[in-house]
């Protein structure tokens, strides 16, 4: 991961054990990454989520998916589906 990634993920996704029992969210404001990922699972746009949910930035949920994809490269996964 280049620098200006890990900075933007850093100012981005915050992690403190007062806010959502310690859940990875977006700068303390109680949003939490998984969240967002749901909703963009649930194919809400990028624009329908800023729509919804006024206090968040579009660099707010580029952070996300780069906060997911690096969590996603691990050296060996089990299926979590049966």
């Amino acid at each position: 991961m280049n620098k200006n990634k890990a900075k933007m993920l850093a100012e981005r996704i915050t992690i403190d054990p007062d806010i959502c029992h310690g859940k990875p969210c977006i700068r303390g404001l109680r949003y939490p990454v998984e969240m967002i990922l749901e909703l963009l699972s649930a194919e809400m746009t990028i624009d329908e989520i800023l729509a919804d949910y006024e206090d968040l930035e579009r660099a707010d949920i580029l952070a996300v998916l780069a906060f997911a994809a690096k969590l996603s490269q691990v050296k060996r996964t089990q299926a979590i589906f049966a």
